[in-house]
C-alpha cells in the first residue's frame, strides 16, 4: 500500500509541536537534528542554530517529519500553506481517541464525520497545524 509522509514546516515550534505528537501518537524520535549540526550553518545565530533541521516521527507505518523554517529560498513562513497531513485511523474508536487527543483544547475544530467512503474523518487545529 502506498504511504504519505508529511513534512511539516514551522515558525519556530517543531520541537514544541513535535512533542505534542508524540504525547498522542507515542512513540520516540529516530533523530532530532538542529541548525547547530550541520557544519555549513556556521554563520547562522545562536537562536536559528538551536532550531530544528529535521525530525522524524514513526505513526504506525508511517512517518511525519519537520523543520523549522528560516527563510531563504523559499521566503517568508506563512501559516496554512507549508502542509497537508491526512489521518486514516482503522476503525471509528481510533477516530475518535485521535480526535480527542489532539483537540487538547485547542481553537478551530470541527467534529469528526466520514468523507469519500472514509469511515471517519476530520479537521483539527493543534500546535500551529491542521490535521
Amino acid at each position: 500500500m502506498t504511504k504519505v509522509n508529511p513534512y511539516l514546516s514551522f515558525d519556530g515550534n517543531t520541537e514544541e509541536a513535535f512533542n505534542f505528537y508524540k504525547s498522542v501518537f507515542g512513540g520516540e524520535f529516530p533523530a532530532v537534528m538542529r541548525w547547530a549540526d550541520n557544519p555549513q550553518c556556521e554563520g547562522m545565530s545562536d537562536a536559528d542554530k538551536n532550531k530544528i533541521m529535521h525530525i522524524a516521527l514513526p505513526v504506525g507505518d508511517s512517518m511525519i517529519m519537520g523543520s523549522d523554517h528560516l527563510g531563504g529560498p523559499e521566503g517568508e513562513y506563512k501559516a496554512g500553506n507549508n502542509f497537508t497531513v491526512a489521518v486514516s485511523p482503522d476503525s471509528r474508536k481510533e477516530a475518535d481517541r485521535l480526535f480527542s487527543g489532539l483537540s487538547n483544547s485547542r481553537s478551530g475544530s470541527a467534529p469528526t464525520r466520514s468523507i469519500m467512503g472514509s469511515p471517519v474523518s476530520s479537521r483539527r487545529r493543534a500546535c500551529g497545524m491542521w490535521s
